[in-house]
């Protein structure tokens, strides 16, 4: 875990932030910020990166304006952040949005799997000379093979340079910025806003494990995964089958979720603990039948529940916060969980991207495997039931996890608030 002395050594906090309290710092009367995210719908990541920065703008700048400047709010999103948050303002049209560059004073890059909204924030500095920031993004973000996973587009780096704020939700990220020429006067670790979320639905999420006979605190979440997620199944994306990505997945699918299956059946037999398979990505339904579900001996399938169908965020959440922990080859179910207070297990490969080092940043290494190294994926089934046998030392890795968080967030929201004085 990152060291107080250690983040002010190597990557700064903001001069006036760190010597004033957060209270010291008086924002600007009746401030209008624009956020951009909400990248997609397809993936609870992609959704929960956006509530959960807005809770940190409601909680930190109660006062300001939120305008959101959307990708994709559908499939029910957009109902469930105004029910969150009422005076939420969803820039829909492209006049909503100009209308917007000429009122707002601030624009911030919401959390995110690269400088997604690039072309947003291009027009932004090209139509204002108003300050924006950038919160917490792993870059370059390529989910890509090696020979393509270091491209940049070299008009990012005077972009990121020029912000108030560049915060990057991984170390690695951080370190390839600056080796590109990223030279932001505040750079730095920012935890990914997903670890702020708190929308929920409980009724929902208490409905379902009552349908599949699931105790609160007696069963663990687990989520499947392939190197490339497969887009072009999911009709609406309208993508032709990318042939090659698609044979790699084939070749690496076992390697990859066989160790999960192993570890779900040390689960079932080794402890009272039940086994959910839950997707985070639209895609993983289907792959949880696959790689998890129908592989598994009898005994286990028996105490296994396979859901059959994708799921909103605010359930999501409610369910992690009521399982006894999580395990898969994800990011954000992992977040959603350490937010909630409930352990969770990364296991990740260098395909998607540099963000599960964030585990590491975080104080979580102990529960960060790499799938490409045997002595990681022989340590995934110990650690998932030192997990699961051991909660109150779990719990307070947990704790300690969450304390650093928060703890970045406010200095972070402080930097931010500084910005809009």
């Amino acid at each position: 875990m990152y060291r107080r002395r250690t983040f002010i050594k190597n990557i700064g906090i903001g001069g006036l932030a760190m010597l004033l309290p957060f209270e010291a710092l008086s924002q600007k009367k009746n401030s209008i910020i624009i956020l951009r995210s909400s990248w997609q719908t397809v993936n609870i990541g992609d959704v929960g990166h956006t509530p959960g920065v807005i809770a940190l703008l409601e909680k930190y700048l109660p006062d300001a304006q939120v305008l959101l400047w959307p990708t994709d709010v559908g499939k029910g999103v957009e109902q469930m952040l105004i029910r969150r948050f009422p005076k939420l303002i969803i820039l829909k049209t492209e006049a909503d949005q100009d209308d917007a560059i000429d009122r707002a004073d601030f624009f911030l890059h919401g959390s995110g799997p690269s400088l997604t909204g690039r072309k947003e924030l291009t027009k932004w500095t090209s139509r204002t000379n108003k300050p924006y920031g950038i919160y917490g993004i792993t870059y370059p973000g390529n989910y890509a093979f090696p020979a393509d996973r270091d491209k940049y587009d070299p008009a990012d780096i005077p972009l990121m340079s020029k912000a108030r704020f560049c915060y990057f939700r991984d170390s690695v990220s951080l370190t390839y910025a600056k080796s590109k020429g990223v030279n932001c006067p505040e750079m730095g670790f920012c935890p990914d806003g997903a670890f702020a979320i708190d929308l929920r639905d409980d009724t929902s999420a208490q409905s379902f494990l009552n349908a599949h006979n699931l105790q609160p605190g007696k069963f663990v979440c687990v989520i499947p995964q392939y190197r490339f997620s497969p887009w072009w199944e999911i009709p609406e994306k309208k993508l032709k089958v990318d042939s090659i990505k698609a044979n790699y997945n084939l070749k690496y699918k076992e390697h990859d979720n066989a160790p999960i299956r192993e570890a779900m059946i040390a689960v079932a037999r080794q402890t009272d603990i039940k086994l959910l398979i839950v997707p985070e990505n639209e895609t993983q339904v289907r792959i949880g039948k696959e790689m998890l579900y129908d592989p598994l001996p009898g005994d286990v399938k028996a105490k296994t529940v396979w859901r059959d169908h994708y799921w909103m965020t605010d359930e999501a959440v409610s369910t992690y916060a009521m399982s006894a922990g999580l395990f898969g080859l994800e990011m954000h179910s992992p977040i959603f969980c350490i937010d909630v207070g409930v352990p969770a297990i990364v296991c990740h490969f260098d395909e998607q991207t540099s963000k599960g080092y964030m585990w590491k940043d975080i104080g979580l290494g102990q529960w960060l495997f790499d799938m490409d190294k045997p002595k990681d994926v022989a340590r995934i089934t110990p650690a998932v039931l030192d997990m699961i046998k051991n909660p109150k030392a779990a719990h307070a890795k947990v704790v300690a996890a969450q304390r650093f968080v928060k703890k970045r967030q406010e200095e972070t929201m402080c930097v931010l608030k500084q910005n809009i004085i």
